[in-house]
């Protein structure tokens, strides 16, 4: 099936319409939170975050907050998301710049956040789009399926599929079809044993099974 810029554009609208009112799955309050979270969902479910999320934060609410926790501290509050030493390293690097740097804030900059110490394009994109209402798209493991699935934007990296996505789908789009993907990654366009029988793209998708 060759994928014309007709059929990117019914994929886009079809996920428009399926997931128009689906939600960011991380629970946050601020910036900050929704950074430390972000962090933290690197290899770990959504729903493992927001428990240790609401623990952490319940504690330690602030950078100055988590650096007087301490990394030991730090480290048996997110133990289990898994990678914790790194992201521990990171998280509590990223609070003393904010803190030295940023008065506890977090910058609204997309390239400033890059040079935040565990902060990839990916965080900065979720960050921007999410906490700074800014259109961004963010390649996550299910955006970077979902896209090369359907041919809405092929690569064989995530920033070759973010380049990709943001030449398929209109600027106003860019951060709710970042969760249109995300959300149709986890409901039917599985890793594994994809549910292509109940899958509304059906008819426009390359490579669906029969």
């Amino acid at each position: 099936m060759r994928i014309t810029k007709k059929i990117k554009d019914q994929q886009i609208e079809i996920l428009g319409e399926v997931y128009k009112d689906v939600k960011p799955a991380l629970i946050f309050k601020n910036p900050f939170e929704l950074l430390i979270a972000v962090i933290l969902s690197a290899q770990c479910t959504d729903k493992r975050v927001n428990v240790t999320t609401a623990r952490l934060f319940a504690k330690a609410p602030t950078p100055e907050a988590i650096i007087d926790m301490g990394i030991e501290a730090l480290e048996n509050e997110i133990r289990d998301c898994g990678l914790f030493h790194n992201k521990a390293k990171n998280i509590m690097a990223t609070c003393r710049t904010l803190v030295e740097e940023f008065s506890g804030e977090v910058p609204s900059d997309y390239d400033t956040l890059l040079k935040l110490p565990g902060v990839g394009r990916k965080t900065a994109n979720v960050v921007t789009s999410i906490a700074f209402n800014r259109p961004a798209i963010a390649v996550d493991t299910h955006v970077f399926r979902v896209a090369n699935r359907l041919k809405l934007a092929v690569g064989d990296t995530p920033l070759q599929v973010e380049q990709g996505l943001m030449k398929a789908i209109p600027k106003d789009k860019w951060s709710a079809a970042h969760h249109w993907l995300i959300w149709h990654g986890r409901k039917l366009c599985r890793a594994r044993n994809p549910l292509c029988g109940e899958c509304p793209l059906n008819e426009i998708c390359p490579s669906k099974e029969v």
